[in-house]
């Protein structure tokens, strides 16, 4: 149980990549106080939770009314995953992040109040993207009972604790960090997340030729 836990926990942690969310955040939350900041930080958390206990659970049976097999599923969340991780490697994916950010900041200058980014980008898709929700399913489907699901949903909750914990502390972090060691920081994630990337797909095609 406790390889299974470290695992799962490793997986999630490249994908949702806390320490990358981190630095976007702040810019996000630049105008809000701390209270406000920390508030918009659990509740991102929380609804990405939700989100991914749902297709966690729910989701192969979703596959299944779709007539779609979950090996195919695996090839493609596999390709989507190391799609991901080519753009954390050349920072494609920060890149994207900042130009939300600064789309969101420009409204926020409109407007006198401090805009509520907790839903939209924080908890999907920057948590709960499609990366993540592909990563829930795989993992789930390889769960063998209930004990084994219920580590695999303990691992996603102890990866969003961090990821609030990052988010709360996103200002003084990226004073601390800084934008190369940030930079670096995914940069590694991303090849991580492409060797397993690769092997979600390995496993899928194995899968479907036996």
């Amino acid at each position: 149980m406790l390889a299974l836990f470290i695992s799962a926990f490793a997986t999630l942690f490249v994908v949702i990549d806390p320490p990358g969310c981190a630095p976007i955040y702040a810019g996000l939350s630049a105008g809000a106080s701390r209270r406000q900041a920390i508030i918009m930080a659990a509740r991102a958390c929380t609804i990405a939770a939700i989100i991914l206990v749902i297709f966690a659970l729910f989701g192969e049976n979703l596959l299944g009314a779709l007539h779609i097999e979950l090996d195919a599923f695996r090839i493609a969340g596999g390709i989507m995953l190391f799609m991901i991780a080519v753009e954390m490697v050349f920072e494609k994916r920060t890149q994207r992040r900042e130009e939300r950010a600064e789309k969101i900041k420009a409204h926020n200058a409109e407007t006198p109040q401090v805009e509520d980014v907790s839903v939209f980008p924080m908890a999907m898709p920057m948590i709960a993207g499609p990366g993540s929700i592909a990563t829930m399913m795989l993992l789930t489907s390889r769960a063998k009972g209930s004990e084994e699901t219920l580590v695999v949903l303990a691992a996603m909750l102890s990866v969003l604790v961090i990821a609030f914990a990052a988010l709360a502390a996103a200002g003084p972090l990226m004073k601390v960090l800084g934008d190369k060691v940030e930079a670096v920081i995914t940069r590694l994630l991303g090849v991580l997340l492409a060797a397993l990337a690769a092997q979600y797909v390995i496993d899928g095609i194995k899968a479907s030729l036996l």
